[in-house]
């Protein structure tokens, strides 16, 4: 996926912002009459009591009954749903990591994976911080340097960089789509020596198969190209296709959302839409500016622009949509990344995805499970994480609204908890806004 070409970092790392309030909460907390969603299976458990303490879920039970815990804060929430926090497998940092955090969890986003480390980053440094609660953050895991052909040009490189990314301690090895076979080969065998998942883009100029020897593939545009015409036309060989995916045991994770915000870039009445997003005022003053501008290669190219390309951008959109229904069908293990950069806000652009990925075609419990079940399989912490079960830790999100009537709802939030820690919807405006207040005065 291309990118928008202009990256800012700013680091509040080096000056932490006090929440000392909310990692100083030690109380234990109890749910009261809330309808529990647990994701292990399509259900909701109704006037439930939530029961919390050390940061784990320490009890479920009926409502109806006394309660056999007693607990230092308790939450009226009747008529309310309580779902498992939410996982952004494919986040990019751009701005000011505090920020960016903020807006995370605002959206009920509790882990995420990192996928790219931008130059001037230290992406080791932000992942020990946030898992250690040096400052409010979701769970955390990262990439290395998004790797290029220039990047890896002979079998010698290859073994240095893979050596790099041990020594350095990254948790994946994220790699461009465009690898010559012999290095792409090369870095298979030279990251299996350490353990290291290879994920990214499948490789587009290699047989299919060769992509499906990674961990994940980032976009579902990347069947678009590593497939001929004729190929994407036929049904039954996409389901072919598919299938082939499911036994290889790569996820894949769709990504619908940023490619559609191409065309809102790219078309004229889109774009103007896109001006009056009262989002933009979540992003830096600067940053906003240059994604606003015509300067940008979606405003500035043709290959964008030109009207037979906005319908092929709606065409290509709807084949993604229809090929993630495909690899769902063929029980391909899907999850959820809006790989956010310039408008596609980090937590908003989450919400957008499970929307997309409804709308091609799964229910909204099967959308939910590509942000929950499925990221913490993926992650290696289905023991503790992706279901509300007795015994996990208590990263969880509120809802007014029932998300298995409408997907649209996981954005009726009312509050989350975070390694155990209740923010309220007072509190999570109040982190809004501070983001808000933050971008304005940034470059002043």
């Amino acid at each position: 996926m291309l990118r928008l070409g202009i990256v800012y970092i700013v680091y509040g790392l080096l000056c932490i912002y006090n929440y000392s309030e909310i990692y100083a909460q030690t109380q234990s907390i109890t749910f009261e009459n809330v309808n529990v969603i647990p994701m292990h299976e399509e259900v909701v458990l109704k006037n439930q009591r939530v029961i919390i303490k050390n940061g784990m879920i320490s009890k479920i039970e009926s409502a109806l009954i006394e309660p056999t815990q007693q607990t230092d804060i308790i939450i009226p929430a009747k008529g309310k749903f309580l779902i498992p926090g939410l996982t952004e497998m494919h986040y990019h940092l751009e701005n000011d990591v505090r920020d960016e955090f903020k807006l995370l969890v605002a959206n009920g986003v509790t882990a995420v994976r990192n996928m790219a480390e931008y130059e001037g980053q230290d992406q080791i440094m932000i992942r020990e911080q946030a898992n250690n609660h040096k400052f409010l953050s979701p769970y955390y895991v990262t990439t290395g340097p998004y790797l290029k052909i220039h990047d890896l040009q002979t079998e010698e490189e290859v073994v240095a960089v893979v050596k790099k990314h041990h020594d350095r301690g990254y948790d994946y090895l994220k790699i461009a789509d465009n690898l010559p076979e012999n290095i792409y080969v090369k870095l298979l065998k030279e990251t299996s020596k350490y353990n290291i998942p290879v994920v990214g883009h499948g490789q587009r100029k290699l047989p299919l198969e060769y992509s499906l020897r990674m961990k994940s593939i980032a976009h579902v545009e990347e069947f678009m190209y590593i497939l001929n015409s004729k190929q994407k036309e036929d049904t039954s060989y996409l389901k072919q296709v598919a299938d082939m995916i499911k036994t290889s045991g790569v996820y894949v994770s769709p990504t619908l959302g940023v490619f559609e915000m191409i065309s809102r870039y790219a078309d004229d009445k889109k774009f103007a839409v896109l001006k009056k997003s009262d989002q933009i005022k979540y992003r830096p003053r600067a940053y906003a500016a240059y994604c606003l501008s015509d300067t940008t290669h979606y405003r500035s190219n043709t290959w964008f622009t030109a009207p037979e390309s906005l319908i092929r951008l709606e065409k290509e959109l709807e084949w993604q949509k229809g090929f993630t229904k495909i690899l769902h069908d063929a029980k391909v293990p899907l999850i959820a990344g809006s790989d956010t950069y310039g408008l596609f806000l980090p937590g908003f652009s989450l919400h957008r995805e499970l929307e997309l990925i409804c709308n091609s075609g799964l229910s909204p419990y099967e959308a939910l499970k590509t942000a929950t079940v499925n990221p913490a399989r993926y992650l290696n912490r289905a023991s503790i994480s992706g279901t509300i079960t007795t015994g996990k830790l208590a990263d969880l999100v509120l809802l007014n609204k029932n998300p298995l009537q409408n997907i649209s709802n996981t954005q009726t939030i009312e509050g989350v908890v975070i390694h155990g820690k209740w923010l309220s919807k007072e509190g999570l405006n109040k982190m809004l806004k501070e983001v808000e207040e933050h971008c304005k005065t940034e470059e002043e």
